[in-house]
């Protein structure tokens, strides 16, 4: 506990630990005795406040069988008797082990509004900017800040952005109606999903794009399945929706076992 915010009084102190503190800071009072039952529940509560509240108040503790004369001039009559002092007078008082949710709500009540903390100022990210220019299609400006990024950025997602400018910046071959037309007269064409992926990718469709390589995975035992498997998995680390990776990620655990 940090004795500026939580300290013992008695008869000798009083004047300028409490009365002459609470000139510069508002002083919690907390008259308690090792006998008292409630004191000991309420304590905890306010020393815990103290250190919440962050130097709004100071809370001074006066043991009243130790302090008789502090006791006599507040004519204590029960305990716990919990007094806040202003400038030297007492403005407000409770007494009773009351709980936290009300103990707060009396210091609200009575103590100055915290001062607003200044936020901190985020960096903006580049990368998430640069993900929406490849998104909206604005390839060359997305390159030009993608060059402006520094080395020290050149993280796993710097390399996921670059192979997916890649990506977007050159079109496969194929017509996708007439790639469609093919996977629908049969389904095990796998050529043909396999090219249409590659344009639905190259247009930023990556959630169609893996549904064209899940179902090779799921059709195919072979070489084509592991040809798919790993674009997928290519793939994975270029899409910019976690969600979309997440569930392309469940779908190929499920067909894979």
């Amino acid at each position: 506990m940090k004795p500026e915010l939580s300290y013992d009084v008695t008869d000798l102190d009083f004047e300028t630990a409490v009365l002459d503190r609470s000139l510069d800071v508002p002083v919690l009072l907390d008259c308690w005795a090792p006998w008292c039952g409630p004191c000991k529940s309420l304590t905890p509560v306010l020393e815990k406040l103290v250190q919440e509240y962050r130097g709004r108040f100071v809370l001074a503790r006066l043991n009243t069988d130790e302090s008789p004369q502090v006791a006599a001039a507040l004519r204590i009559r029960s305990i716990p008797l919990v007094t806040l002092l202003k400038g030297g007078q007492p403005v407000a008082q409770f007494n009773g082990a009351l709980p936290e949710s009300q103990v707060r709500a009396f210091l609200d009540q009575h103590l100055d509004p915290a001062p607003p903390e200044e936020e901190a100022v985020e960096e903006p990210d580049p990368f998430d900017e640069i993900d929406q220019l490849i998104a909206e299609g604005h390839l060359d400006t997305a390159r030009r800040l993608l060059e402006q990024v520094p080395a020290e950025l050149h993280d796993d997602r710097y390399h996921a952005i670059q192979a997916r400018l890649k990506l977007a910046s050159e079109r496969p071959p194929g017509d996708k109606a007439a790639l469609e037309a093919r996977i629908a007269a049969n389904g095990k064409d796998f050529e043909a999903r396999f090219g249409l992926a590659a344009l639905l990718a190259f247009e930023g469709d990556f959630n169609a794009a893996f549904d064209q390589l899940l179902e090779v995975v799921l059709r195919d035992k072979g070489e084509q399945r592991e040809k798919a498997r790993l674009q997928l998995v290519e793939w994975f680390a270029l899409c910019p929706d976690p969600e979309i990776v997440s569930r392309g990620r469940r779908y190929l655990g499920m067909y894979l076992n």
